[in-house]
């Protein structure tokens, strides 16, 4: 099977022989087909591909033609996009905001021994 590379390099007479005998080939499949007699079906599609594929280049050839161009591929330039970011979440904004030197690691069962204040504690002064 020819890709179109290939075939963007042969002239347009030859792209015409080629492209009757694809269509030739694609006839004999359809035959063989309805006589039962095609074992690789597979082989229809790949003829399929192919006058497509001759198809599109003698329209691009055309198309090059009428636009006063040169006949090959048209290409596009992509636009650039710009790298992808991770997205920040609520919790990396809290722990940005803290510093480091303004926290104070505290052990909650050296305050409850000492006698320090908790919640059930402060409830019952209350009463």
């Amino acid at each position: 099977m020819p890709t179109a590379t290939e075939l963007r390099e042969l002239e347009d007479d030859e792209l015409d022989t080629r492209l009757v005998e694809y269509r030739r080939a694609m006839l004999n499949l359809r035959f063989q087909m309805a006589t039962g007699q095609l074992d690789n079906y597979s082989r229809l599609n790949d003829a399929k591909r192919n006058v497509a594929r001759v198809l599109t280049i003698l329209r691009d050839r055309e198309i090059a033609l009428a636009e006063g161009r040169e006949a090959g591929p048209v290409f596009i330039e992509q636009p650039v996009r710009p790298p992808r970011r991770r997205a920040e979440t609520i919790e990396d904004e809290a722990t940005d905001e803290i510093d480091d030197d303004e926290v104070e690691v505290v052990d909650v069962d050296e305050v409850v021994a000492e006698g320090g204040d908790s919640s059930a504690d402060a409830d019952e002064e209350d009463e």
